[in-house]
């Protein structure tokens, strides 16, 4: 396979030397890449297709990026597309990590490498490589944030409750799992005590990572359990379920100064600006730049008849076998950290966050 793609590559930059005078492939001579990428809903993958698409088309490839706003047969049908048009490299962020088994066995009958792009794509042997953060670690940064926000405002015990991820995205056993290694022992002290019961991954997880869903389960909580308590923390993994989160816990008469400690992932423009405001405590950042780096070296790497460079050869068993995996360190970002670690970085202008 690789000897291939490296004959077509090699011919295509020789033309495409040829014709442009050496300018490095910008018109798309190395071919064509696909990019599977789940929703436009949430604008961290907004970023993530951008900024692969820009860095992929700086390299000299041709980008043929969809959307398929949450919908699984929306992706299966754009990656069935893809393939049948005969792309040389397919990257795909998958909605339902185990729902595209078929047609990327048969991207790889036509030797079309499969790169899994953040959500690891599961139960199937064709997929060669897997970029994304180092997931359990976003758990514990969330967690490890949760309880230091707590500690801040003073002793414990503390009321928590859990919220899960999308349960057909393998990220978000991940992401429970960390932060249940800084929590379990704290719940089993006392020091953190779960009012609702619902300490399970399958009684917290929220379908498609859907706000909406996550706030109506807040407010089902607060009505069922907190008439005479105030919740002091919600671990939430991702941005859009805290803002759902915090529009139930302000429905039910939270104030700014007396909302819990919420957590989120994603650093997204407005929980970055609520946390600015007081209001969500921590976010995860993920720097999609750095990501689509480390996707698009895999790419440039398998055109080159290479290995890519991968950091983790144990961990990201899909069901079929051990995916060889590059992953990147999350960064964990309170109201201290912002200009820090987003403005300072260029991710976000300080007028873009205020």
């Amino acid at each position: 396979m690789r000897k291939v793609l490296t004959t077509i590559t090699a011919a295509a930059l020789a033309l495409g030397l040829a014709a442009c005078g050496g300018d490095g492939g910008s018109d798309g001579d190395k071919g064509t890449i696909g990019v599977a990428m789940p929703t436009k809903s949430s604008e961290r993958w907004i970023a993530d297709g951008n900024n692969i698409k820009k860095q992929l088309e700086g390299e000299g490839y041709k980008v043929d990026l969809q959307y398929a706003e949450d919908d699984i047969p929306t992706q299966v049908s754009q990656v069935e597309n893809m393939v049948t048009k005969g792309v040389d490299v397919l990257v795909v962020a998958a909605i339902d990590g185990t729902a595209l088994g078929e047609v990327l066995e048969t991207a790889e009958s036509q030797d079309i490498p499969i790169i899994s792009y953040d959500r690891l794509i599961r139960d199937t042997e064709a997929v060669d490589y897997y970029s994304t953060f180092d997931n359990f670690e976003v758990g514990v940064q969330q967690a490890t944030s949760l309880v230091d926000g707590l500690k801040a405002k003073g002793k414990g015990p503390y009321n928590v409750e859990l919220f899960g991820g999308s349960p057909d995205d393998n990220n978000a056993t991940f992401f429970w799992e960390g932060a249940m290694s800084v929590l379990e022992p704290l719940m089993k002290s006392g020091e953190i005590v779960i009012p609702s019961g619902q300490t399970k991954f399958d009684q917290a997880a929220i379908l498609r990572w859907d706000p909406a869903t996550a706030q109506k389960r807040m407010e089902d909580i607060l009505t069922k359990t907190y008439a005479s308590k105030k919740v002091q923390g919600v671990l939430s993994p991702y941005d859009g379920l805290s803002l759902g989160i915090i529009a139930a816990l302000k429905g039910n008469g939270y104030t700014t100064a007396d909302l819990p400690v919420v957590t989120g992932q994603d650093a997204e423009v407005q929980s970055v600006k609520s946390i600015n405001a007081g209001e969500q405590y921590s976010t995860i950042f993920k720097d999609t730049r750095e990501l689509a780096k480390v996707t698009v070296d895999m790419i440039v790497a398998v055109g080159e008849g290479e290995e890519p460079e991968v950091n983790d050869t144990e961990t990201y068993d899909n069901g079929k076998k051990v995916v060889p995996s590059y992953l990147l360190e999350p960064v964990a970002v309170t109201k201290d950290d912002v200009t820090k670690v987003l403005v300072d970085s260029d991710y976000y202008t300080a007028d873009e966050i205020k």
